[in-house]
């Protein structure tokens, strides 16, 4: 029986529009835009000014906190601005832009480090944090931090989620296929610096051949484990594979390593492994661009910064009229207003839909059918919690443990009325945190 967790959908995956569509990599931007924050987190302060002459790898923004990462220049150019600047998270946020000099040049100072047998733990932490390494699945958690748990937490499992629930998107897909050595080799990374011994790689039933092509790399490594999981959305959410691959449930406004659990993207690993053969610093990633808005579906190598405009046109533009265009997936992607914005370390798909396919729906009275509460992965009561936010009663959406939602869009999606749950515990959330601050 495969393994899975209470709760969930199952969505049209759509995900045939790329799944068999080798990474390509992206033509050279002619210029970039690296926000200052594209973590949770400290965002960095920019260390670079307007006329300097930078190149790829070369760090332009210094993390002042621990919660945070440095950010590097993505292509070799000149600065340009360092001004506050749209990036797809909304509103606007300091960034430096560099217009391409067409040479792509690397910085001087990166070169391979040494091999990871000779790596202390404390190395490898600080490899992977000035490298600029985040979660790449979309929360964009500063990898280091995550690697640096409490020892009174007695953290024993590493998961790497390789699950990809979200629908149409196929990046880490690809990459299972494509550079499992590169997953396999950043896991081991990963549990030398934390000490840990037993590792489990999880991943979809509907993406057998990336199991295949895991266990390949994977041959005599009797310390990490592939699990095959049941297709589900979202199989993907951290408490939710945990769930599924441990048992072990995290507690209401816990995290993984409450559990003795560190949960990394697959994504990360292969960037960790890059840094260990390279030393070049995180600064491009596998993006699906898909979509029934999109002309030529593809999954393309990115350089971060560049603007989500070039990249449509690397896939020939619009097909038809677009109607939206989300960074993500359906699911819990951000919908995109400005095209200028960047592409960021987290953006692991782009969503065209043509207008066609954007349906809009006038809510109606909830009538207590409690498919959201069937629906909800973390056993909440998305009615009841949207009820409280339409009036404005915060300390009761709180009691009612809104915080622990994670926002994945199953009760909106089952919802028959079109009530837009998920968005008011969002609105409920938001006020909730603001709250906290102000104590």
């Amino acid at each position: 029986m495969l393994k899975t967790f209470i709760g969930g959908i199952h969505p049209p995956y759509n995900k045939e529009l790329t799944n068999q569509k080798p990474i390509e990599k992206a033509i050279l931007p002619k210029k970039v835009i690296i926000p200052m924050g594209m973590h949770i987190g400290a965002p960095c302060e920019p260390i670079v000014k307007v006329g300097d002459l930078v190149k790829k790898g070369q760090k332009i923004g210094e993390a002042k906190a621990f919660v945070s990462v440095p950010a590097h220049a993505s292509i070799s150019g000149k600065v340009v601005a360092v001004e506050p600047r749209p990036w797809p998270g909304g509103g606007l946020i300091m960034s430096v832009v560099i217009e391409s000099d067409g040479k792509d040049e690397l910085y001087e100072g990166i070169h391979p480090p040494k091999t990871l047998s000779h790596l202390t733990p404390d190395e490898i932490k600080n490899l992977i944090r000035e490298a600029g390494i985040t979660g790449l699945g979309g929360a964009g958690f500063p990898t280091q931090v995550k690697l640096s748990p409490p020892p009174e937490k007695g953290v024993d499992i590493i998961i790497v989620n390789a699950a990809e629930c979200e629908p149409y998107i196929t990046a880490d897909h690809r990459l299972l296929l494509e550079r499992p050595d590169d997953v396999v080799l950043g896991l081991e990374a990963i549990m030398k610096a934390t000490g840990v011994k037993k590792s489990f790689i999880g991943i979809e039933n509907n993406k057998l051949d990336a199991v295949d092509s895991i266990k390949k790399a994977l041959q005599d490594k009797k310390d990490i484990e592939v699990v095959v999981l049941a297709t589900k959305y979202p199989q993907g959410g951290e408490k939710q594979l945990i769930k599924a691959v441990t048992g072990r449930e995290v507690p209401s406004g816990g995290l993984p390593m409450d559990v003795g659990v560190i949960v990394n993207n697959a994504g990360t690993c292969a960037a960790i492994s890059n840094v260990l053969k390279t030393g070049l610093p995180l600064i491009e990633r596998i993006t699906t661009v898909t979509g029934s808005g999109i002309k030529e579906p593809k999954n393309l190598l990115i350089k971060i910064g560049t603007p989500l405009i070039d990249i449509i046109g690397q896939c020939g533009g619009f097909k038809g009229k677009p109607g939206k265009v989300l960074m993500g997936g359906p699911m819990m992607g951000l919908a995109q207003s400005q095209l200028e914005a960047p592409t960021i370390k987290g953006t692991s798909g782009l969503l065209v839909l043509e207008k066609a396919d954007v349906k809009l729906y006038e809510p109606s009275p909830c009538i207590r059918c409690a498919r959201c509460v069937d629906a909800c992965p973390i056993n909440l009561l998305p009615t009841n919690l949207a009820k409280f936010a339409e009036k404005n009663m915060w300390v009761e959406a709180e009691s009612y443990h809104a915080m622990d939602c994670i926002e994945c869009g199953c009760c909106s999606y089952v919802c028959p009325a079109h009530i837009p749950l998920t968005q008011h515990i969002r609105i409920a959330k938001s006020h909730i945190i603001s709250s906290r601050k102000k104590k």
